[in-house]
């Protein structure tokens, strides 16, 4: 709902420019609109606020509205109960106590200069971030010559390719996809290397896999295929890890 009143500020010409979290941008977005500059990424992991994984107590709650973040914990900790939790940072935040943790991504503490008492990053092996999490997408009219040169000069170009292929992947899976998912890339030494997860739910299947090369869009694309099919094999209560990173595209 948010992103599409801010974009249709820009298509409508109230603004000249609008500015969202990657991780809530739509794969299907408006034609005229472009997405014209990804700044330098920040931390992409998300982490516990309260106690670390190894800490919490035997069958204790954690608090998170995140189908994503649940199936993930899960995965690392059967006996782990969940509670709904959802607003703002400072909403979350000031309900710690009421939990044995609560999760939020590093992204938004950095971004308000946050540093909670019992700050306890997860890796991004241990729970794979959502798709352009800890990035902002710049986005204005395609026919704006004008702002598409102003925005060009934030461009960060590792950051957008990373981006660039969690999106692909996304796009993949498909936009009405309702089953959680996750998937994060890095860039080492010029080469793409995308994580990601596809759960058929909580206590069900947890899929994941890794694929590394050198163009966003393919690389997504193709783990997409393999994880669909990875889904459709595995058996309801297992924990599916595919091994390895296999080569995709040019330079494979």
């Amino acid at each position: 709902m948010f992103v599409k009143e801010v974009s249709g500020a820009v298509l409508s010409g109230r603004a000249d420019l609008a500015v969202h979290s990657a991780k809530d941008l739509p794969t299907v977005r408006p034609r005229r609109l472009v997405l014209a500059a990804v700044p330098r990424r920040v931390d992409a992991r998300d982490a516990l606020v309260g106690r670390s994984l190894a800490r919490i107590p035997p069958d204790g709650v954690v608090a998170t509205g995140s189908a994503r973040r649940r199936v993930q914990l899960a995965a690392l900790r059967t006996d782990l109960r969940f509670a709904d939790l959802r607003g703002n940072i400072h909403t979350r935040l000031s309900r710690v106590g009421e939990f044995d943790a609560v999760v939020v991504a590093m992204a938004a503490l950095e971004r308000l200069g946050l540093r909670p008492t019992g700050l306890h990053a997860l890796s991004a092996d241990e729970m794979v971030p959502q798709a352009g999490q800890g990035a902002l997408a710049v986005e204005c009219l395609g026919d704006n010559e004008k702002m598409r040169s102003l925005l060009s000069t934030i461009e960060h170009a590792p950051s957008r390719r990373c981006v660039d292929a969690e999106r692909a992947f996304l796009a993949g899976i498909g936009g009405d996809c309702s089953l959680p998912l996750a998937a994060h890339a890095v860039l080492t030494a010029g080469r793409l290397r995308l994580t990601a997860v596809l759960a058929t739910g909580l206590g069900g299947s947890v899929c994941r896999d890794a694929v590394e090369g050198d163009v966003p869009e393919e690389l997504g694309a193709y783990l997409a295929q393999r994880l669909e099919v990875a889904v459709a094999g595995a058996g309801d209560g297992s924990i599916d890890v595919a091994g390895g990173a296999e080569g995709v595209g040019s330079g494979r």
